[in-house]
């Protein structure tokens, strides 16, 4: 599981305005990695242009899957992973985000501002936090616990059975 990008962008009635970026671009070669932030940035801008206001999705462009939330505001989340990055995870980040932004860059600035003027450098953190979606959610974290308890139980059950079963038959008796 891999997280890409977080973006915070302003969708105007004409063109969308990038306000805040970070990427994670550490897996690809150093050479590529301007193309790999420029295509993600040009990424964000699409999906941003075509979702529609106040709704959520998740659009796949070849191994990425691009996660969107414009919110009635018109302030855009966006989130960029890999196929195994869990939606929910993904969609709870973007909330949090837009939630932490509307806090700290006033309402006024999103439509004209540009990224060099705006400060707000928890994306980079929040990039990092949520690399790993089980530390840093606490329902995928449990129900990692429960999956990881699910198996051991089978295990031990299917332990006992076969250890039931070979006594059973030891004394002449039925499994059933």
């Amino acid at each position: 599981m891999k997280l890409y990008c977080i973006a915070v962008l302003h969708k105007g009635e004409t063109k969308v305005n990038p306000l805040a970026s970070a990427h994670e671009l550490s897996s690809f070669g150093y050479f590529q990695r301007s193309s790999v932030k420029e295509f993600m940035d040009f990424a964000c801008k699409i999906v941003a242009e075509r979702t529609m206001v106040g709704s959520r999705a998740s659009v796949k462009e070849k191994e990425y899957i691009c996660h969107v939330y414009v919110r009635s505001d018109c302030l855009t989340g966006l989130v960029i992973a890999d196929h195994e990055y869990p939606q929910r995870v993904a969609h709870t980040l973007i909330n949090k985000v837009l939630e932490e932004f509307t806090g700290k860059v006033p309402k006024s600035q999103w439509p004209t501002a540009n990224q060099s003027r705006i400060v707000y450098g928890e994306l980079a953190d929040y990039l990092q936090k949520y690399q790993d979606p089980k530390q840093a959610d606490s329902m995928t974290k449990i129900q990692s616990e429960l999956d990881e308890t699910k198996i051991i139980l089978v295990v031990r059950h299917d332990r006992e059975v076969s250890g039931a079963g070979g006594e059973a038959r030891r004394y002449g008796g039925q499994v059933g």
